[in-house]
């Protein structure tokens, strides 16, 4: 029997500010390699099995990404350019809004360059069996959970821990209603103190669903700092 097909669309998110990179440029539009950041992250879905992207960047730059990165590097399967929110989980709301015709929805960061066809093919399998996975790696180091004043509270299990990457993958209609949720929860939430800061927050947080680990790369690195950039011309 034929294996079923999915349709497939990808939320990538490039309207943060990167303040931390101490640069008038925004980090998604630094050059690496000759170009923008973002436009990796674009390339590998674009030469990927997913079948539609909805681009979310700072409202102003919405007409300067249409023209310099999409047209330009030919991006045909950007179908949609929208403006991002205050927070993230706004920007990804927005995202999740022009995608209703997907089965499933990968939800990646146009900050992390170096996301590969090997990582989303493990993630395409997992959400398949798991309607929600996030790529992350097992830590290499020790990890130390602190209290208020800065000594040591106690030390996790190195085995259990993961640092925590994207694409986050879920069928769609399970992160849309937890989105739902969200929008509608959002204040409670901030006064009980929870800050939701990434997608499977919102999928354990709102609906109680479980989310599966599955394994991306050390080289899947975040461009935050200066030195980042460094890194992953390296990587490249």
């Amino acid at each position: 029997m034929k294996e079923k097909t999915y349709r497939c669309g990808a939320v990538v998110l490039a309207a943060g500010s990167g303040k931390r990179m101490h640069s008038d440029l925004k980090k998604q539009f630094m050059l690496l390699k000759d170009k923008p950041v973002i436009y990796y992250s674009l390339q590998a879905f674009q030469n990927s099995f997913v079948d539609e992207i909805a681009l979310v960047v700072s409202e102003e730059d919405i007409e300067c990404c249409r023209k310099d990165i999409v047209q330009k590097f030919n991006f045909s399967k950007v179908k949609y350019i929208t403006a991002g929110g205050k927070e993230r989980y706004h920007s990804v709301s927005a995202g999740l809004k022009c995608l209703a015709d997907c089965d499933y929805v990968f939800i990646h960061d146009g900050a992390r360059p170096m996301i590969t066809e090997d990582i989303l093919d493990r993630a395409y399998a997992c959400v398949k069996e798991s309607d929600a996975c996030v790529v992350g790696m097992p830590v290499k180091d020790t990890i130390k959970i602190a209290d208020k004043n800065g000594y040591i509270a106690q030390t996790p299990d190195r085995s259990l821990v993961w640092t925590i990457q994207t694409p986050q993958v879920f069928s769609y209609s399970l992160i849309k209603e937890a989105y739902d949720r969200l929008a509608m929860e959002e204040e409670r939430l901030k006064a009980q103190g929870i800050n939701i800061t990434d997608d499977a927050m919102v999928v354990e947080t709102l609906l109680k669903h479980s989310v599966k680990l599955v394994e991306g790369s050390y080289e899947n690195i975040k461009i935050t700092t200066p030195e980042d950039l460094t890194i992953a011309a390296s990587f490249l």
